[in-house]
């Protein structure tokens, strides 16, 4: 039989925070990895995205926190600027009642709003690799009276080159710290990692529960690029749906799509990771209360919405991966309800939508107005890695980019792939043939993705440096 949250041992302010948040009873990484950090005991954890990891961290940071000491008393190093925001936003709340100040330090931002905050107070940063040793360096942030570190997703940090800036900054905090790592999997790498920073570390592993959908009908529209906008309005207004979430890829097409929906006299509104807390804060609870029926979101800021009266998802753009479209899907036919996944393919998506039909082991209905489908069950395969790609055999066409800036503007290949990340949504392994040359870089990606690249990362600033993307015509 599980155990409570008062049973894990949690103080009365965090019990309360949990209340208000609404959880009921602890994730089974919560339950085996609560204790033993509460104990002192430096942890490892083997889990995937999902399982609620971060209150298996960050219940216990709360706990050991003294909201009335100035000092940064807990650092957690994240791969990316999105996973770093969402850690932020999830912190926030559980030290909310204690009065527990977290401030996010992350790349793309401006460092000197991030350096004022930490003026300010900060008893426990998230950040990112790179902007985490840009404020140390700067004498912004102080790590001699950090006393708990946690490393999240730590095999996305291996992928994206980050370990060696990773041990760079352990080797900065005190000896005597208490040091969690969770990681999806265990390569040879973060377990020498492990060996080398953790001290008699608890093992808890958790296997990701395998998720079923039979209660979703799913349906696919064929359409080419320029008609998308027009074909959405018509789904959407033969479906009629209760409430809808539109999931695109990128911040960009998120903010598009919802003014197009809005001049067309349709209540919608929009939830990207680019938004303030409290912007975000008005939309999810107008959209929980039933006050707005369309959201049109990107993944990042969907995580964590789990709204049972979600009638229709519609996949704007094809997922990056099948499992993201589980994922996606699962968001409706809550609770016995029956729900409608609709699919918008281009004729270049054949391939994607191929390798999603493959991993969900059924064909997707082609939509028509008043078309029925049966709910299919879809069951969604273990995960070897958290962000798997959707070309397994490497036959996917393929487009070369170049950037404007390199060496000499002190970009590295880790800081290229991490912006194509954080920006387009595109996981590391999508990127390869990085070339980092004196004044240009190179990068190859899916031929699919590379117009939403180009246009993620055309404008963004790396190490002070405004990004040009272009395609290389070879």
């Amino acid at each position: 039989m599980s155990k409570s949250f008062q049973e894990l041992g949690l103080s009365d302010p965090t019990l309360q925070a949990l209340r208000e948040l609404g959880y009921e009873s602890p994730s089974p990484i919560q339950e085996q990895g609560i204790p033993p950090l509460l104990e002192g005991r430096d942890v490892i954890g083997q889990a995937q995205t999902g399982t609620g990891k971060t209150a298996a961290f960050g219940l216990p940071i709360m706990e050991y926190v003294d909201p009335h000491l100035g000092e940064v008393q807990a650092l957690v190093l994240t791969p990316t600027r999105a996973l770093c925001i969402q850690v932020t936003q999830a912190l926030r709340a559980y030290g909310a009642v204690k009065g527990v100040d977290v401030v996010a330090v992350f790349g793309g931002a401006p460092i000197r709003t991030q350096q004022a905050q930490l003026r300010g107070g900060g008893h426990v940063v998230v950040g990112t690799v790179g902007r985490v040793l840009d404020l140390i360096s700067r004498h912004s942030l102080l790590l001699h009276d950090c006393r708990f570190v946690v490393l999240d997703e730590a095999d996305e940090m291996l992928d994206l080159g980050f370990l060696e800036e990773v041990e760079r900054i352990l080797a900065l905090t005190p000896s005597g710290r208490q040091t969690a790592l969770f990681s999806a999997t265990m390569p040879a790498p973060i377990r020498k990692l492990a060996d080398r920073y953790l001290y008699d570390p608890v093992l808890v592993k958790v296997e990701a529960a395998t998720l079923t959908i039979d209660t979703v009908a799913q349906f696919q529209v064929a359409v080419e690029s320029k008609g998308k906008p027009d074909r959405l309005t018509e789904v959407l207004r033969a479906e009629r749906p209760d409430q809808a979430i539109v999931f695109v890829r990128t911040k960009v097409r998120c903010d598009q799509l919802f003014r197009v929906l809005r001049d067309r006299g349709m209540n919608v509104r929009a939830l990207h990771g680019d938004m303030s807390q409290g912007a975000r804060d008005g939309v999810m609870l107008a959209f929980k209360g039933g006050r707005v029926p369309i959201l049109v979101a990107t993944d990042v800021a969907a995580r964590g919405l789990d709204i049972s009266t979600v009638t229709h998802v519609i996949n704007y753009d094809v997922p990056t991966s099948p499992d993201t479209y589980v994922h996606r899907i699962g968001r409706t036919g809550r609770i016995g309800r029956s729900g409608r996944a609709i699919t918008f393919v281009e004729p270049r998506q054949q391939r994607e939508l191929g390798a999603i039909e493959r991993h969900i082991g059924t064909s997707v209905t082609a939509w028509e107005q008043g078309a029925v489908a049966s709910p299919t069950p879809v069951r969604e395969r273990p995960r070897r890695h958290s962000k798997p790609h959707i070309s397994r055999d490497g036959s996917e066409p393929v487009a070369k980019l170049m950037l404007k800036g390199g060496k000499a503007a002190g970009l590295r290949v880790a800081d290229i792939v991490g912006a194509v990340t954080s920006a387009a949504g595109l996981d590391g392994e999508a990127v390869s043939d990085v070339l980092v040359l004196d004044r240009f870089s190179f990068l190859t990606v899916p031929d699919s993705e590379a117009e939403n690249v180009i246009e993620a990362l055309s404008g963004k600033r790396v190490r002070g440096r405004l990004l040009h993307a272009a395609r290389v015509q070879e």
